[in-house]
């Protein structure tokens, strides 16, 4: 067993046996909750490493800034955070990294922070082979608590928009699309690029929640973003709620003059880095919130049974290419 492989293991093998280490659910959300002096903090660590999320060619330095800043901000943002406290952030260059790189890397966090909030706490950095940015970030915790495993069943799974936009620009910024470009609107173009260098977590979804709880409502729901794919993220939420996920193709949002066809699906389902927000609401609860937010929708429900994803109405076979770091 000591000679196991990472590759052959995966990541979700790895997260469980490191989770051994860790008290009862920690790795169930990417937040770490912690209690201290009457507040509940919110704590998440994101990586971004050369050749494997980015490179020169892919991510001006400045875009990278503001992606490692959001990254870590949606995965507060799903877990219901209230405010943003700041960033710790850790480098590891390589010593022939000009000193601009670096300066606009930091204009590009900062650039994250004035609108979302929050400060640099502070952070180190070593010397590497290749370039890495590991930035942790703290939040305080609303009064609601958002988290991957508290969906139930008979409640209605909405996401908070399109999916599939950062796929599409990745390949753009690769030239591994094999698409006739012409064939995509400009708009579609541009938004996809936008989408991959500049995520915008939605920072404002649970004010919508929020006002359209009643006093009698759960304080806690499932919740998580896209940041791994659409069809991971449904089923990180029916695997650690314990209930089968029901989703209907034919409600699925998708942008404006968004091809069809099997590898376009591919690119929706499994695509990752959108950054959306995917939760689920008593039916009743789903109704007023979605009359208060008309950009999330509702795409289908959790049912009784085994933690599972079943996509209905479908006019083609979904290939289940579940994303994975390694």
């Amino acid at each position: 067993m000591d000679n196991e492989r990472i590759k052959d293991l995966g990541e979700k093998e790895l997260i469980f046996r490191l989770s051994k280490y860790m008290p009862n659910n920690q790795t169930n959300d990417d937040c770490a909750s912690l209690s201290i002096a009457n507040e509940n903090l919110l704590i998440n660590t994101d990586l971004m490493v050369e050749d494997t999320h980015f490179n020169n060619k892919t991510m001006h330095p400045k875009d990278l800034g503001w992606k490692s800043v959001t990254t870590n901000y949606s995965d507060l943002i799903s877990s219901g955070c209230l405010k943003f406290i700041g960033i710790n952030i850790g480098l590891i260059i390589n010593p022939e990294t000009k000193w601009h790189w670096i300066k606009e890397l930091y204009k590009g966090a900062c650039e994250a922070l004035d609108y979302y909030g929050g400060i640099i706490l502070g952070g180190d950095c070593s010397k590497g082979i290749k370039n890495a940015i590991s930035i942790t970030a703290i939040g305080l915790q609303g009064k609601l608590s958002l988290r991957r495993y508290s969906s139930k069943p008979e409640e209605i799974i909405i996401t908070t928009g399109n999916h599939g936009l950062s796929k599409l620009g990745y390949l753009l910024k690769t030239n591994k699309t094999n698409e006739d470009l012409s064939k995509l609107s400009r708009e579609l173009i541009s938004q996809s690029l936008n989408t991959f260098q500049r995520p915008k977590p939605k920072r404002d979804f649970l004010q919508n929640i929020i006002k359209s709880r009643l006093s009698t409502d759960q304080v806690e729901i499932g919740c998580t973003d896209s940041s791994d794919g659409f069809y991971q993220a449904i089923n990180d939420l029916a695997t650690t709620s314990n209930c089968k996920a029901i989703i209907d193709y034919k409600k699925l949002p998708k942008y404006k003059n968004w091809p069809s066809g099997e590898v376009w699906d591919e690119y929706y389902f499994y695509g990752g880095e959108d950054y959306e927000l995917i939760f689920s609401l008593p039916k009743d609860w789903a109704k007023r919130y979605l009359n208060l937010d008309k950009k999330s929708y509702e795409i289908g429900k959790f049912i009784k049974g085994l933690p599972s994803v079943e996509i209905i109405n479908c006019p083609v076979n979904i290939k289940r290419n579940i994303y994975s770091h390694f």
